[in-house]
């Protein structure tokens, strides 16, 4: 029999980048060592959100969920001996995406690279604002400006850097937020419709090279464990690329058609109850964007089976890494056409979501699209209850996850016998050696030309000029992350986004009977008893960990149980968080966190109340917790602990009223939660 020609397989990336420049450096050579065909690097808070590393908000923040990376300094050590001309290097980065575009191309120049060297480039920044409005929190500057630096990234790329993916429509986080498929295929498409306008209507492209522009559209999706859903959804997103594409824009060529992405399995999705099984449910989702030829995708990262418990080590990283290795090269799957072409019940549904997609994409343009969607909080209030509604199913049991709500027997797991090494720490130090680094920086730079470039940035952003040449001159002159993004605060101001919160529909009913009917009860005698009105919730998020759906989920049950909630959204300093407690006098504050800086800002947060004379009032947390942070967080007077595997929300909030009793030496109730 004739050997079959294998197809190419897709770029395999590990999602990657801590503590430092230079261990992050390390790290990456190690990974391509294995095997690893692309780059995908993991920015800290700060950099994602254009605060240099001794700004207050930074603190506890520094090094944490990605790569410190505060000025042209730090990338040349980011990427040294690293041949950026032979590297495809995905930057996970929105509101700053410009800012480490220009550092990249410059670190790039000064390997050697000659301007035509530069122009080939290979890589993905993803520049896209929208889904951080909805759903990842690390948005800085309003919808108007924002859409403007991403436009002037596309416009630059396409003339200077054309082998460049200036943006990745990202529903990816999306799903994390709670969207169906339906709201991740309309929510992604209406931003690139509003993308492609923009950059239409700005002049910077010439008409007959829109089609360039749309061949460099990549997307970021996620793929949850619903397979012949999320495969649906995938096929469903081709058709739809390629409609709007050619019916909107013109596009003829069916290349430039092509609906490019990459992804992420689901992380929303991975449990810190017998994580083991997690193994299982990414092999899952990884086989929904491979197993399908015709919409396959071009790049694929895993994350690791421990992320519900905490960052996971290299040796996590490369288990996932070998997961795509083996399917690659030992399976016969890129030998065969499309394994799904025919199957009545794929195209059915896919002919169903894409119809529902079309539909709600209708519903957005009426109103003015995405943009507006979003500065009008519908977008945020849709994904805000369907995660409400997701979580209600779940809580039912409705909706089953093996080994949270059901099969919850086990055997003790050898891979989480010693929890506290289970996953990877970053040493406080890193935090207090990185902000030296950043003023031995700023006091060896030339300060003149560091002023000039930022003088000459705000000019043009008051402006209506490309913003790239004077970023390029900005990174050139040894400007800081922050210094950039502040210059253009100035200009452009700051934007807070929509929760979501005070809009979003009833999703547990409290029939009689019902687990949260009790909890009402309890709420209504704990606020008597207090000689209340009504019992306050204060749902803080503090530091710069932009993930507020646990937060908003609390907030929405807290108000269906009774509570007056009293939640601000994020990006919080404790300050602030104790300040509004104390004006609101509120019975519990209750914080989230998923960064890993809880260990830094809760105890900030106890202290500052016992100061302000609200010591009785007693703090709950929520988030990424190992077990030893959870136990010095008890230590220092926290009231209550929850981790993922704290899964009923209805459940959490009876508890924070037992608290809520015991700090206010009230007798327990006999009513059930």
């Amino acid at each position: 029999m004739a050997e079959r020609q294998k197809d190419r397989p897709w770029l395999m990336r590990t999602y990657a980048g801590h503590s430092t420049a230079e261990a992050s450096n390390e790290l990456y050579r190690r990974n391509l060592a294995k095997g690893q065909t692309g780059l995908s690097v993991a920015f800290d808070l700060p950099t994602q959100t254009g605060y240099d590393p001794d700004h207050v908000l930074a603190r506890g923040e520094v090094g944490r969920v990605g790569v410190p990376v505060s000025h042209l300094g730090d990338m040349r050590r980011l990427f040294q001996d690293i041949p950026l001309e032979r590297t495809n290097t995905s930057m996970t980065i929105n509101a700053t995406a410009m800012w480490l575009l220009a550092l990249y191309q410059v670190v790039a120049e000064e390997q050697g690279l000659d301007r035509e060297a530069v122009s080939r480039l290979s890589g993905t920044t993803q520049n896209d604002i929208v889904k951080e409005y909805l759903s990842r929190g690390t948005h800085v500057f309003p919808p108007g400006p924002s859409l403007r630096l991403t436009t002037d990234v596309i416009a630059y790329t396409v003339a200077h850097l054309p082998r460049w993916n200036p943006i990745n429509i990202c529903s990816y986080h999306l799903q994390e937020a709670g969207a169906t498929p339906v709201q991740e295929i309309a929510y992604a498409m209406s931003t690139a419709v509003a993308v492609l306008d923009a950059v239409r209507d700005s002049g910077q492209v010439p008409a007959e090279r829109m089609g360039d522009v749309v061949g460099r559209i990549s997307f970021f999706v996620n793929a949850g464990v619903r397979f012949v859903e999320e495969m649906c959804k995938m096929r469903a997103f081709t058709r739809i690329w390629d409609r709007i594409t050619r019916e909107r824009y013109g596009i003829e060529d069916p290349r430039h058609r092509r609906f490019r992405y990459g992804v992420q399995v689901n992380s929303l999705g991975l449990t810190e109850a017998q994580p083991e099984n997690n193994v299982q449910r990414i092999v899952l989702e990884m086989l929904a964007v491979t197993l399908s030829k015709d919409a396959r995708a071009r790049a694929v990262q895993l994350p690791a089976w421990n992320e519900a418990l905490g960052l996971p080590r290299p040796w996590d990283q490369q288990w996932s890494l070998r997961i795509q290795q083996v399917l690659a090269h030992e399976s016969d799957l890129l030998e065969y056409d499309d394994l799904f072409a025919g199957s009545h019940v794929v195209e059915a549904r896919t002919a169903e979501l894409a119809e529902a997609a079309w539909t709600e994409i209708g519903r957005i343009q009426e109103m003015g699209g995405a943009m507006a969607a979003v500065e009008s909080g519908y977008l945020k209030a849709r994904l805000v209850a369907a995660h409400a509604e997701r979580r209600a199913r779940i809580e039912s049991g409705e909706e089953k996850i093996v080994g949270v709500n059901c099969f919850e027997s086990t055997e003790p797991s050898p891979l989480t016998a010693d929890l506290d090494t289970a996953v990877l720490t970053v040493d406080p130090a890193v935090e207090r050696n990185v902000t030296a680094a950043l003023r031995r920086w700023r006091a060896a730079r030339d300060e003149d030309r560091a002023r000039q470039a930022l003088d000459g940035l705000k000019r043009t952003a008051a402006g209506d000029g490309n913003l790239m040449p004077a970023t390029l001159e900005c990174a050139r002159a040894g400007v800081t992350t922050g210094e950039w993004a502040g210059a253009l605060r100035e200009v452009f101001g700051e934007y807070r986004a929509p929760t979501g919160v005070s809009s979003a529909p009833l999703a547990t009913p409290a029939e009689a009977g019902s687990a949260l009917a009790a909890v009402r009860a309890k709420v209504s005698a704990t606020a008597a008893g207090l000689g209340t009105g009504r019992l306050r919730l204060l749902v803080g998020k503090p530091g710069l960990d932009g993930h507020s759906n646990g937060a908003e989920q609390i907030a929405v049950r807290a108000r269906d149980a009774g509570f007056e909630v009293v939640y601000q959204g994020i990006r919080l300093t404790p300050e602030q968080i104790v300040a509004a407690a104390v004006a609101e006098d509120v019975h519990c504050v209750g914080l989230s966190v998923l960064s890993g800086s809880h260990a830094e800002l809760v105890p900030d947060v106890l202290d500052r109340l016992r100061r302000a004379g609200a010591g009785d009032v007693p703090v709950v947390v929520g988030g990424i917790i190992p077990r030893a942070d959870a136990e010095a967080l008890r230590a220092a007077g926290v009231a209550a602990v929850f981790t993922p595997k704290d899964f009923g929300i209805t459940e959490i909030i009876g508890r924070i009223v037992d608290e809520i009793r015991t700090a206010n030496k009230l007798d327990p109730l006999e009513v059930p939660a």
